[in-house]
């Protein structure tokens, strides 16, 4: 008897390959998809902005916003917020009313002081977390500032970031402290407080994203605003 013949081995179908490459192209896309959706930027969540659309949500939920609710708020982001928003709160209609710039100047010097000590976390007296300000009021005054912020955000980011760091810090605190000092004698001109207070802000922003060349821009303010200052009491 002849052996029995062994079956043909069958030919690879040609177009396997390509069916097999398909579920493999197909993954690949999509986890570069999901890939490019994880690297693509994200909407600022620690710039001036965001920080005033969290207490525009705190003044809007809170019949009166106390200052220690407004500090739990700003979280633990360095000191830039603790003079940027006290700044920001003396350049809006709320610091046309009487005796609101000096108390903003006296927390802002109170924050620069532990700056210039060189204290890591924030403190603030019990006294001071305990005054409140109507809600109604701060929605309209932040309200204002939204723009400048937004503005702000889009043009300030992480530059020469060294100089917002170590002896630049407590120089900047420094620097903040003698501006606060302007304040209280400059309500008796209106508006006139709002010279230091800007260079304040700036000082607190340029801490805040970490912008050197902001920084630097504060310094150059503060210059300016002492010249304002001696041209308006003269």
């Amino acid at each position: 008897m002849l052996p029995a013949e062994k079956p043909m081995p069958s030919m690879p179908d040609p177009s396997a390959p390509r069916a097999q490459r398909a579920p493999a192209a197909s993954a690949l896309q999509s986890t570069a998809a999901v890939a490019g959706a994880a690297t693509s930027p994200a909407p600022a969540t620690d710039g001036a902005a965001a920080l005033v659309d969290k207490l525009r949500a705190l003044a809007r939920r809170e019949q009166r916003v106390t200052a220690g609710c407004v500090a739990d708020a700003m979280g633990t982001r360095g000191y830039g917020p603790f003079l940027l928003v006290p700044a920001l709160l003396e350049l809006s209609p709320l610091g046309g009313v009487p005796g609101v710039p000096t108390l903003l100047a006296g927390v802002v010097a109170l924050f620069a002081a532990q700056m210039l000590f060189g204290r890591q976390q924030v403190w603030m007296p019990q006294w001071l977390r305990r005054r409140a300000v109507a809600g109604g009021r701060l929605p309209t005054a932040l309200d204002r500032l939204q723009p400048v912020t937004r503005f702000l955000d889009r043009h300030c980011h992480r530059r020469l970031s060294m100089l917002t760091r170590g002896p630049f810090v407590r120089i900047a605190a420094a620097a903040v402290i003698a501006l606060a000092c302007l304040v209280p004698p400059l309500e008796l001109v209106p508006f006139a407080s709002s010279v230091p207070m800007l260079a304040i802000a700036l000082f607190g922003l340029a801490l805040l994203v970490r912008d050197g060349v902001l920084m630097l821009a504060a310094a150059l303010g503060s210059g300016a605003a002492v010249v304002a200052v001696i041209r308006i009491v003269g």
